[in-house]
């Protein structure tokens, strides 16, 4: 269960990982939990609770070479449109995942997925407060959980976040405008 670590300028190195991390990923179609805690040089894994064997280092910008629990991957790591493409290596054959990050803090509906609100939307300040900050303007597009406004109340700032994904129809509000809660800060259509 441990990371190895190579500290040559040109060579293999493990992910930089401070203390460790705990994610929820959506692999495919399964949701997995995975933990890694730090030890100095040693890391700690758990997949969905269970302690595992890994040993991973980034061989290249977005390549990892992993042996999991005795079997060799080499994955290679791709950006996309809402997660990751993984090109898993294992032998001769190579398959291709999705991997998403899983938002612990969304609004999640009966089969986990995020539920959206529909129709036309009235996005209210939660609370009174100061517009810091107007993330989109009329005509965007917007997606369900992108900011659209920042509010400082309390000396703390407060992003307003869309439910829906959808256009812009209009802001109602100004970078210094005062708000009340309730308050409409814009619609969505």
């Amino acid at each position: 269960m441990e990371t190895s670590s190579n500290s040559g300028a040109g060579g293999p190195r493990s992910p930089e990982i401070k203390n460790g991390l705990k994610l929820k990923l959506k692999i495919g179609e399964k949701t997995r939990e995975v933990e890694m805690v730090r030890e100095g040089e040693i890391a700690r894994w758990r997949l969905d609770g269970r302690a595992v064997e890994v040993n991973a280092i980034e061989i290249a910008a977005g390549t990892y070479s992993i042996l999991l629990e005795g079997q060799a991957f080499e994955v290679h790591l791709a950006q996309e449109a809402g997660g990751l493409r993984a090109e898993v290596s294992a032998g001769e054959g190579v398959q291709t995942v999705r991997v998403k990050l899983v938002d612990p803090r969304a609004w999640q509906g009966r089969h986990g997925h995020t539920v959206e609100v529909e129709g036309r939307l009235q996005i209210l300040a939660p609370m009174p407060g100061k517009i810091v900050r107007v993330l989109v303007k009329q005509g965007d597009a917007v997606s369900a959980g992108q900011g659209i406004a920042v509010i400082e109340a309390m000396k703390m700032q407060n992003e307003v976040r869309s439910r829906k994904t959808g256009i812009i129809e209009r802001v109602m509000v100004a970078e210094g405008k005062t708000v009340n809660a309730g308050e409409v800060v814009a619609v969505v259509v």
